[in-house]
């Protein structure tokens, strides 16, 4: 029943006039949804797939800056090292013999290298 139907009640058992009759929750008016017409959600849907597109696109072109970045470090640390032994003060040790006459020190400083580079 609505409310202009309900019959007309008097005072409540418990004196508490500020309480509403209880209904059950079946009895809730229920509304319909929010119906978008066909036009409005083919809008919606090609608004969501631009800015979808457009975020890929802009974490696409983020992720080749910081390949390029990384690549460019790689790069420089690379010729860096390379100028490093190019700089280097290199003395060949042509006689084995003097390795075992070296101090402990003075052996632990030596390194392998490609002769065939050596200017």
């Amino acid at each position: 029943m609505s409310e202009k139907e309900a019959p007309i009640r008097g005072m409540p058992k418990c004196g508490r006039f500020w309480k509403t009759p209880k209904t059950k929750f079946s009895s809730i008016n229920k509304t319909k949804g929010l119906k978008l017409s066909f036009e409005r959600k083919q809008k919606l849907r090609e608004d969501i797939k631009k800015t979808r597109e457009l975020s890929r696109t802009l974490i696409n072109e983020r992720n080749a800056e910081n390949e390029a970045r990384k690549e460019r470090r790689r790069e420089n640390i690379k010729r860096r090292a390379e100028n490093q032994r190019k700089s280097e003060v290199v003395q060949v040790i042509k006689n084995p013999a003097k390795i075992k006459r070296m101090r402990k020190k003075a052996m632990r400083q030596i390194e392998k290298r490609d002769t065939l580079n050596i200017k």
